[in-house]
């Protein structure tokens, strides 16, 4: 039989696989091994075809058979080679619809991304025309996923403006944006806005309470000029009430030394009441506004009735001024103390004369009333015209607390409001001796504020080993940077919408520094944004009288936080708050070694653990505890000699 006489039954349609009809070689050899005989076959087509009965690519046992064509195998040959043929060619079909295909699915894969970023880009436009920043950009149809992409989107920017200034926290503000963004509508923390009720409500204030007789004063005259600022100021008028009782001196109304830093030539008499002052403490002491004429004419350093903090030990116990002072004042009566500070024990101390400290901060010391009057306006403004005054108002701002409540023209639902107080002006920054992620330009600034104004310590620099700024910062000595602020509010729970009522406008690197607080909660303020220049300029140029706005905002505020536990302001009001609040007036202390230890994990840490973490680190901070032994009766009043304890044991 003739290689031309054998023609190969051709594919029928049911049998074609895919658009080019190749046939598959598990039929095609059955057919073939058929037709070979040129003779038909018994053998069933469907077991020919099945797969495990397929035949193999080389010799078979019948290849040497006698029975075997003698031209089978030119034949086999031929159609194996075209076989092979068909192969490649489906190959390279196989391989051309693969490429297509994946050009295809690039192409998609882009065309997704930039719909995606483009839809971005219209959202935020969106956004910003209808104020971000206020509060109708968070409701009505407002997506979360949207808000989240704008918030990133813009503190992205921000980061591009001021990378240094953003520091390590960049992934750390990332992941605060979006839980923001998520969780507008989500409730907060049940405790975020509350003290402890029951054990703190028990601590009930009764240091106006009295059980001696007045000092006559006989030993002399007392003066004092006090150093710092408004804050530090109004501790050493305390004790220097407490000293005057002390020795059985009498008081001449405080005076108030000028600062280089603070630059304020405010007294006494433009902060505080005068004549409430020393009628208050009437029965307590015998007070003056000036030195007897006889003694004005006396050049007090050189008589040695000067005494300057370098003569008195800090925080010195009552024996030392009866063993120093007393001889003086007895000598030449009167003693002039200069640059008077923390220069009086906590511990140990006379019951009453510990409680004498006590009401002259908590009675005594009343602003005068034009401070009392902004003050008032500020909180109003704060509240958005609540009708009803704070439990602290009155003693805060006096008889300006019922304007606030007979103003209801515009009376609604009360606004709480959070103060922030943001311990991180320059001298405090350094002070510290810490860096703040601003390169070499921040440590040669620092350096240089340094030497001017804390020569002390470039000297103590220069020849004594100290702590390296990381080890301070570890160490928690180290101020909270904005960015770690606005981290912890975040972890704790305060959502987007919240008003912040920020201490203190003087933030070292200015409006970039802030930049991370007023990204992630638009609704904060100062008392700049609130009051017009008209109503602040009284005020202006007088640090301390501004200082006394910020003391009133952050002692009315629902709630309280302070960054730096060292700051005066800070315990001042964390005190008010205590001994007025009748346990409702909540403020976050936050430990800072322990917040230090979680900001160093910022760049593996969830947010999730963050969260976590930074609440159990807070929390333990809101117990309520009496007074630790040696602590600051101004910001830890819950003691016998401040506060009467109504709890009843059984």
């Amino acid at each position: 039989m003739s290689l031309n006489a054998i023609q190969v039954k051709p594919v029928s349609e049911e049998e074609e696989d895919g658009p080019s009809a190749q046939p598959d070689p598990n039929t095609s050899f059955p057919n073939l091994l058929h037709y070979r005989s040129g003779s038909g076959s018994t053998t069933p087509r469907s077991r020919q075809s099945s797969p495990g009965n397929s035949p193999r690519l080389g010799p078979t046992r019948f290849a040497n058979s006698d029975t075997c064509d003698s031209q089978y195998t030119p034949l086999f040959w031929g159609f194996d080679k075209e076989l092979k043929m068909q192969r490649r060619t489906k190959r390279k079909v196989g391989r051309a619809w693969y490429s297509r295909k994946r050009v295809k699915f690039v192409v998609g894969v882009i065309g997704l991304l930039v719909l995606f970023f483009l839809m971005n880009w219209v959202m935020l436009l969106r956004l910003q025309d209808h104020g971000l920043h206020s509060e109708s950009g968070f409701s009505g149809n407002s997506s979360v996923a949207s808000v989240s992409v704008a918030i990133r989107e813009k503190w992205r920017k921000l980061g591009k403006e001021k990378k240094a200034q953003k520091g390590n926290y960049g992934r750390m503000l990332d992941l605060a944006a979006h839980a923001l963004a998520e969780g507008l509508n989500k409730p907060e923390p049940k405790d975020l806005w509350l003290e402890p009720f029951v054990p703190a409500s028990s601590w009930k204030p009764c240091a106006d309470q009295r059980s001696w007789e007045p000092n006559e004063g006989k030993n002399g005259y007392i003066l004092v000029t006090a150093n710092g600022g408004m804050n530090q100021q109004r501790v050493a008028v305390c004790n220097a009430v407490a000293v005057a009782r002390l020795l059985n001196s009498t008081l001449v109304v405080p005076k108030f030394l000028y600062s280089s830093i603070w630059r304020d030539v405010s007294q006494f008499g433009d902060i505080y009441q005068e004549e409430h002052f020393i009628n208050y403490l009437t029965p307590d002491i015998r007070i003056v506004k000036e030195l007897p004429k006889e003694l004005q004419s006396l050049d007090l350093e050189a008589i040695g009735s000067v005494v300057t903090d370098a003569d008195i030990p800090k925080e010195a116990k009552p024996s030392f001024y009866l063993k120093n002072i007393v001889p003086v004042l007895l000598k030449n009566g009167v003693v002039h103390f200069l640059g008077f500070g923390h220069r009086l024990a906590f511990d140990p101390i006379p019951f009453q004369l510990q409680r004498l400290r006590c009401r002259c901060n908590f009675y005594a010391l009343q602003f005068v009333p034009k401070i009392q009057e902004v003050g008032a306006l500020l909180l109003q403004r704060l509240r958005q015209n609540e009708g009803h005054p704070g439990p602290l108002d009155r003693y805060l701002v006096g008889s300006y607390a019922k304007r606030i409540k007979k103003d209801k023209s515009h009376s609604k639902k009360a606004s709480r409001y959070l103060a922030l107080h943001l311990r991180f002006e320059i001298d405090m920054v350094a002070h510290s001796l810490c860096e703040f992620g601003g390169g070499e330009g921040e440590r040669k600034e620092l350096e240089a504020y340094r030497e001017i104004h804390f020569p002390a310590l470039t000297v103590l620099k220069k020849t004594t080993m100290l702590p390296t700024p990381a080890e301070l910062r570890e160490e928690g000595l180290c101020p909270l940077t904005p960015e770690e602020a606005v981290l912890m509010l975040a972890a704790l729970g305060f959502n987007r919408k919240t008003h912040i009522f920020v201490a203190g406008s003087q933030i070292y690197g200015g409006r970039s520094r802030m930049n991370a607080l007023t990204s992630l909660y638009p609704k904060l303020v100062t008392k700049e944004n609130l009051l017009t220049p008209t109503e602040l300029e009284p005020f202006m140029n007088f640090s301390s009288q501004l200082a006394a706005l910020d003391f009133i905002g952050c002692t009315a505020a629902d709630a309280f936080s302070m960054t730096d536990s060292g700051s005066q302001l800070s315990s001042l009001v964390s005190g008010y708050r205590i001994y007025y609040g009748g346990g409702r007036m909540p403020t976050i202390r936050p430990n800072k070694r322990r917040l230090a230890s979680i900001f160093m994990k910022n760049s593996t840490i969830e947010w999730r653990v963050f969260e976590q973490r930074i609440r159990k680190a807070v929390r333990q901070t809101k117990h309520v505890q009496p007074r630790p032994k040696a602590r600051s009766m101004y910001r830890y009043p819950r003691c016998d000699e401040c506060m009467c304890n109504m709890t009843i044991t059984t």
